[in-house]
């Protein structure tokens, strides 16, 4: 027994034991997630669109395997709800701004502002339209990038995704690690430790603002963890894509594009006061460690090195 697909070229048919993985992950997923952070809609959304695309043709479902990659950091970023960072170590907020005064501190008649102080006294219309629309830019960019290398280059494909589930995954281990408050809760709260603080779009505020919309307020209200800002994955992610294009000779025009929406989305961190120039120079660090980690792995012959390769195969 088979589900079959058609189109031109591709082996049809999908097998039975397939469809009943892909039942098993499905359900187990909704269950999983109904006990650890309740149920939601977005669930079934995402559950409805990867069965969707899965059986619809033997092109979309090499594409949802491959993006499944993707998918498995959005799941665990979201389950991180169940496993808030502050159970596990200290939160840093008074140290950590006073490390930024100290290193980054700027010099305004006579009082030392860290740089989020000082662009939230000299914002501007301008820059907060700027801000917003570089930090919208933060889930869309990766993922365009990944499906025109879906389409260009199956192999970059995975090698891309792989690099940046690892990226995240080493951030994760750092926010637990290290729980670190973000600007805006400094001046909200101050330094005291309020558990369970609910997100806030602090200066993106102003971009909803100026276009009477809500898109940042309704993304912030289903923050993860307002506690997890050291590293900025923020800053990563535009880095991982800006490598991708060095790296397989994109040309100057894509090369100069996403230089600039990477350097936006690192000012951007800062002038909404979601991070610290610490945070965004962590997630530089953390996306370069990510990277050289991921190529010397890929450089060794052996399990993992098979693994992937089995994946690539699979998806051409």
């Amino acid at each position: 027994m088979s589900i079959t697909t058609t189109a031109p070229g591709e082996k049809k048919g999908v097998s039975r034991k397939a469809v009943l993985v892909m039942l098993a992950l499905s359900v187990g997923y909704l269950l999983l997630s109904y006990l650890l952070v309740g149920f939601k809609t977005d669930q079934l959304a995402l559950v409805g669109l990867v069965n969707f695309l899965y059986y619809i043709t033997p092109v979309t479902r090499k594409f949802i395997t491959g993006f499944s990659i993707f998918i498995l950091f959005w799941v665990l970023f979201d389950y991180m709800k169940a496993f808030p960072n502050y159970w596990f170590n200290a939160v840093h907020i008074a140290d950590l701004y006073q490390a930024e005064k100290a290193w980054f501190g700027i010099n305004q008649g006579g009082t030392i502002l860290t740089p989020n102080e000082y662009w939230q006294q000299h914002s501007t219309p301008f820059l907060d339209v700027m801000s917003g629309l570089f930090y919208l830019s933060w889930i869309p960019v990766p993922m365009g990038f990944a499906f025109f290398w879906f389409l260009k280059d199956r192999r970059q494909f995975i090698y891309f995704l792989l690099t940046f589930l690892l990226v995240n995954l080493l951030g994760f281990i750092v926010y637990y690690v290290y729980p670190a408050a973000p600007p805006w809760y400094v001046q909200q709260y101050g330094f005291d430790f309020v558990a369970a603080t609910p997100g806030n779009t602090a200066g993106l505020s102003r971009f909803d603002g100026f276009f009477g919309i809500s898109i940042f307020h309704s993304l912030y209200s289903k923050s993860s963890n307002v506690f997890a800002a050291m590293p900025s994955l923020h800053s990563s992610y535009p880095l991982i894509v800006f490598y991708y294009a060095l790296r397989n000779r994109l040309g100057w025009a894509a090369n100069t594009v996403f230089g600039i929406i990477t350097l936006g989305i690192w000012f951007a961190a800062v002038y909404t006061s979601h991070h610290y120039v610490l945070d965004v120079l962590a997630g530089i660090t953390c996306a370069a460690c990510g990277i050289l980690l991921f190529n010397g792995l890929m450089n060794r012959q052996g399990t993992l090195r098979r693994a992937v390769d089995k994946i690539v195969a699979a998806i051409q």
